[in-house]
């Protein structure tokens, strides 16, 4: 089975206070001259993120405007974040359908919330309504494309779920029911292991097995998410920084793509995307602003040509696969 292949776009990211993590600025022309050189030919998704908060005016986005990157080849998957402290979600759900008739012609897919199911930083769980604004944005966004007739994926993502009771996935499935899991084209995931966790190197391969198959088999099913839904790794990494070599990174990385690859057809694993393009700042002793596949100048860590290799081997001759829809 081949792979769809992408990259969070930028280097700079936010805390869960939208607070954007130090470092130089973003370069559009180094993004898009780093981009061509890293997927050439091969069909590519360009992840970005944009920050909603009517509470705190203003709608930060990673990087600056990501949808000028989608173009030849290359198409936008769009995560929108829920930093909304309130009750009513009217303005949460005017700004879902607002991101699909803007940016529309260019979306492979649009995300809604970002890690709903964590509070910690990239996550939207500390927001009291993250629940039902994951529910209510995937069935307003189904219906603004189908309206549109656009061919945008709409999914939703999380964090690995370690809880036997699978209480955030019971939940959205109690609060979304039937319609809501119709409504979805997939689900994504966000995993980073021997990053937050520390492994030995010769139990990373295995951790992540558990991980994917667990997600599979216990939260997606958890939520009464069909089997046939597909997945897409959303976010996967791993940080360089003091102890965490350059050629590590590439090794992981190759680890991880193909153990992917090799799940693919068994979970229904259909796109990888990396996170991400460049450092936030490297050379600061924090591995947490170093978790690119360049540096914060734009030069090549070895992971970068490795990626390249990946995607030529691996990916998807004419794209993403189609999303499958119920009926």
């Amino acid at each position: 089975m081949t792979l769809g292949f992408g990259i969070y776009a930028g280097g700079l990211g936010g805390d869960q206070y939208g607070n954007v993590t130090p470092g130089p600025p973003e370069r559009a022309d180094r993004i898009a001259a780093a981009l061509d050189d890293l997927h050439g030919q091969h069909p590519f998704v360009v992840r970005g993120y944009v920050l909603y908060s009517d509470a705190r005016g203003g709608f930060q986005e990673g990087p600056p405007r990501p949808w000028q990157y989608a173009g030849a080849h290359r198409t936008l998957d769009l995560a929108v974040c829920f930093h909304e402290p309130g009750d009513d979600l009217t303005g949460w759900l005017a700004f879902l359908r607002k991101q699909i008739r803007e940016h529309g012609p260019v979306l492979s897919s649009l995300q809604i919330a970002q890690e709903p199911n964590h509070a910690g930083p990239g996550g939207n769980g500390d927001f009291p309504q993250v629940r039902r604004a994951v529910v209510e944005g995937v069935l307003a966004a189904r219906a603004e494309v189908d309206r549109l007739g656009l061919a945008v994926r709409i999914g939703c993502n999380a964090a690995p779920a370690f809880d036997p009771g699978q209480e955030y996935w019971t939940d959205l499935g109690r609060l979304g029911g039937r319609e809501f899991t119709d409504a979805l084209d997939y689900v994504g995931l966000d995993f980073f292991p021997d990053v937050f966790r520390p492994l030995p190197a010769s139990e990373l391969e295995a951790a992540a097995t558990a991980v994917l198959t667990g997600f599979r088999r216990d939260s997606l099913a958890a939520a009464g998410i069909p089997a046939t839904t597909p997945i897409h790794i959303s976010e996967n990494g791993w940080a360089t920084g003091p102890g965490r070599s350059y050629a590590r990174q590439a090794e992981v990385l190759e680890t991880m793509v193909e153990l992917v690859d090799r799940l693919a057809y068994q979970l229904g694993i259909t796109t990888y995307e990396h996170f991400g393009l460049r450092d936030s700042y490297s050379d600061q002793g924090d591995m947490n602003l170093e978790f690119g596949l360049l540096r914060s100048d734009y030069t090549p860590k070895p992971a970068f040509e490795k990626y390249r290799e990946l995607i030529a081997k691996y990916s998807t001759p004419a794209g993403p696969p189609s999303p499958v829809r119920p009926g």
